[in-house]
This record gives structure tokens, sequence and C-alpha cells, in this order.
């Protein structure tokens, strides 16, 4: 009879610890779905041009762009399929083209170089830090990384370091520090594809120099850059 009783009473508790433990994974899966993030580190790998050129001005050779940082995720609605990012990133760019620099930072001179001028480099390269505040549309859930995305924004920079080198038969000039260059730039830019490779475009929208000009000529380029984004969690 005693054996009796305790078989009794363990089958009626085993339903009341089943719904338990059934209410535990729900409260587990809906906590984990409401604080779902997209927070990613990125890296970008970019090929860089120049708009807005002054006249004879011309680019050559490959200008590259790196670009990394960290971006905290901040969804809006329900679903967290949609959501605005904002962090803080470094830019290293740097432009091959034909306006040599000399003189010094204080005092910088600009000419274009002509065709019969024989040179082994000439660029000029810039270090910034970055701070991107972005709107963003993904089709991601808290079980699956692989997804669509559209990322968009405006990117502030500071320029910290700048390097113009100009090598030719007659020397080598490097001038750094050039009080022309624009401290403060600020552009638009859009992110799109699939998993963690997307596309990637960059447009400047204040020019790079502030003051400078060549052949009387102001200096009003601005930078275009496009390539390839990576997002890392």
């Amino acid at each position: 009879m005693r054996i009796f009783l305790s078989c009794f009473l363990l089958l009626l508790a085993a339903p009341v610890f089943s719904q338990e433990n059934t209410i535990t994974q729900d409260t587990l899966v809906l906590k984990v779905d409401s604080l779902y993030r997209e927070d990613q580190f990125y890296f970008a790998i970019t090929y860089n041009t120049l708009t807005d050129k002054p006249a004879g001005l011309s680019q050559s050779k490959f200008s590259s762009g790196f670009s990394g940082g960290f971006l905290r995720d901040m969804p809006i609605n329900k679903k967290r399929t949609i959501a605005v990012a904002s962090g803080i990133g470094f830019t290293y760019m740097n432009h091959n083209q034909n306006l040599a620099i000399s003189s010094t930072a204080e005092t910088p001179f600009y000419a274009l170089i002509d065709q019969e001028t024989k040179y082994k480099k000439n660029k000029f390269s810039m270090l910034s830090i970055d701070v991107p505040i972005e709107f963003r549309w993904r089709t991601s859930t808290y079980e699956s990384h692989k997804f669509w995305r559209i990322y968009t924004g405006i990117k502030f920079s500071y320029l910290l370091y700048d390097k113009s080198i100009f090598d030719s038969n007659a020397g080598k000039v490097e001038v750094t520090g050039n009080k022309d260059f624009n401290k403060f730039q600020y552009g638009a830019y859009v992110s799109s594809g699939y998993n963690t490779i997307n596309l990637y475009l960059y447009y400047g929208l204040n020019p790079l120099f502030q003051s400078a000009k060549v052949n009387g000529e102001s200096i009003n380029m601005k930078s275009l850059n496009f390539g390839i984004i990576f997002y890392i969690l």
C-alpha cells in the first residue's frame, strides 16, 4: 500500500515539474529575444576617389583606405529589425594624384605636376577619428546572424594626422600638420549586403581643404570612397 501511494504522488508531481520546465523555457526565449542586439565591430577596405577637382588635377595609381571601429545597436521596433546605432572608429585614407604640396605646414604651396615632370610618388594621407550615426534595417533574428541589411547614416570625423609626400628627381618633400586641411569633416554613407561581407559607399559633404588654392582656383575636393565592409559580432 505504501509503495502504491508513493507512485501515485509521483505521478501527480510530474505534470507540475513539466509545467514549470515549460514556463522556464518560454520565459528564457522571451528574455533572450527582448535583449537581442546587433552590436558589431566593423572593418572596411575602400578605393578612394576625389570629386570637384580643380582643372588639370588627375588621380594616379590605386588610392586605398581602411577604417574600423565599434557600433552600439539600439533597436526601435518590437521585432528588433529596425535600429539606430552609434559608436567610434578610425579611418586612414591616402590619395595618389598630381597635386604637389611643398614648402612647410604653416605656409604650404600647391602646384599641379605637369606631364613632363618625372616623379616616383605624390600623395597625401589622412588619419581621422570617427563618430558614425546610422539608421539600420535588417532581417536578422537572435537565432541567426546570416541576414540581409541596409545601414545608412552620417559619419563625423576629426583629423588626427596628415602627411603629404612629393618624391621626384629633385628630391623628396614631406609636409605634416598642413593647416589647410579641414580638421572637422563629415559625410554620408550606406552599406548593404548579406551576412558578414557588404558593399560600402561614402561621400564627403565638405571639402578636404579649407583654404588651399592652385593656379588661383580654390581646392574644393571631396572624398568619394567605395569598397567592402565586414561586420563581426
